[in-house]
């Protein structure tokens, strides 16, 4: 079967799943969001107990999504891959060490003998919560605004920075670094939605709850004043595309603004992302007893769409997902940047096994959420995180 679509078409199929694994990647930081958010909404000892448990009973899942992510785009985009991962070094420690700290801080938050202390171990997961989404969400806006970096003719990448990545977000002296930031700071803010949403879906205790709405419509309205700046710029400056036949890389004006017109099934559902989004949020914002609860599924889903529609913006038609701002000849495409045919199509049998592994993840999801948490369980609960 998937031998008989062309390399091109196996390349685009395997961007597409990159992008599916990126989008769910983002849906999942409803976890670092609402570890942001401990310390402001919980004022007893039992209200942080319940939200701690309520977010350790899914913690592992967006670190388990992101080594996925990161699996997926190794093994069907190598180039990009060593030169991201390999470049911009620092970035990508700070994050591997925010996940770090997270894991460990769930597992020894409320240990016997603890010597750091529970406020300690609060810390670092606030830490996770916000460095691990506004590194991630500034990373992938670079795959709009370009890297600084350059590819040899044996493949071989070189950072042009000291910084290793870190001037992305650092170097105010480029107007890219605000576009940068930006989504990062837009990706924040969207978790804390994301984690405020999952607090209605998964606690039963009207007084915490009603102090989780108070914050909703703060958060998501910085959320959509970051994510707004980001999206008009990116639709307004010029683009990195290149040439189907010689591959020449150039920069095409409003190339971004472009694909949205040469691509309006992908257009349709950025649209309908944005839209759900939305939606999830105001009805949870101002129909809160009677959607409160549903708001994380209409959002997440939202996301999900839309996240999923930026990353098909970047890297299909004709457009370099990982363009380089030294050299715009190194810049990576899903053609330059890809494993061989013979490994694409072996892996795109394997991800025939993606929707059962979908479908366990809900049955999961579903089985650990059947029953809300409440303050009379973490008081009696001698196992809790």
């Amino acid at each position: 079967m998937f031998e008989n679509l062309s390399y091109l078409a196996l390349q685009q199929y395997w961007w597409a799943i990159v992008s599916l694994l990126g989008a769910l990647l983002v849906f999942m930081f409803f976890v670092q969001g609402g570890q942001t958010m401990i310390r402001c909404l919980g004022k007893t000892d039992n209200e942080i107990k319940m939200l701690v448990n309520s977010l350790g009973r899914k913690w592992d899942l967006t670190f388990t999504t992101l080594v996925t992510f990161g699996g997926a785009a190794f093994a069907s985009f190598p180039l990009f891959y060593s030169t991201s991962f390999g470049g911009a070094y620092w970035v990508w420690m700070l994050i591997l060490f925010a996940f770090i700290i997270q894991a460990v801080s769930y597992e020894y938050r409320t240990k016997k003998n603890n010597f750091l202390g529970t406020k300690t171990y609060e810390t670092f997961l606030f830490l996770n919560g916000f460095l691990g989404t506004i590194l991630i969400g500034t990373a992938v806006a670079t795959f709009f605004t370009g890297s600084d970096f350059m590819v040899n003719n044996m493949n071989q990448s070189h950072w042009m920075s000291p910084w290793r990545g870190l001037e992305l977000a650092f170097d105010f002296t480029r107007y890219a670094t605000f576009i940068n930031l930006s989504l990062g700071l837009g990706v924040f803010f969207l978790s804390r939605v994301l984690g405020i949403l999952y607090f209605f879906n998964s606690i039963d205790d009207t007084t915490l709850l009603e102090r989780a709405h108070k914050k909703l419509l703060t958060n998501a309205a910085l959320f959509l004043v970051f994510f707004l700046f980001f999206l008009v710029n990116i639709l307004l400056i010029d683009g990195f595309g290149y040439d189907p036949v010689t591959k020449e890389v150039s920069l095409v004006p409003y190339k971004y603004f472009n694909n949205l017109i040469e691509m309006p099934v992908n257009t349709i559902i950025l649209l309908l992302g944005v839209i759900m989004v939305l939606l999830g949020i105001y009805r949870a914002g101002f129909h809160f007893k009677e959607c409160g609860s549903k708001g994380i599924w209409i959002t997440g889903l939202g996301t999900v769409l839309t996240v999923f529609a930026l990353f098909l913006l970047v890297g299909l038609n004709n457009t370099c997902f990982y363009p380089s701002i030294s050299d715009l000849q190194s810049s990576l495409t899903i053609e330059n940047a890809s494993s061989s045919k013979y490994t694409l199509v072996a892996m795109s049998y394997v991800s025939l096994l993606v929707p059962f592994v979908l479908a366990y993840i809900w049955y999961a999801w579903r089985s650990l959420n059947k029953k809300s948490i409440t303050a009379k369980e973490m008081e009696d609960d001698t196992h809790a995180y």
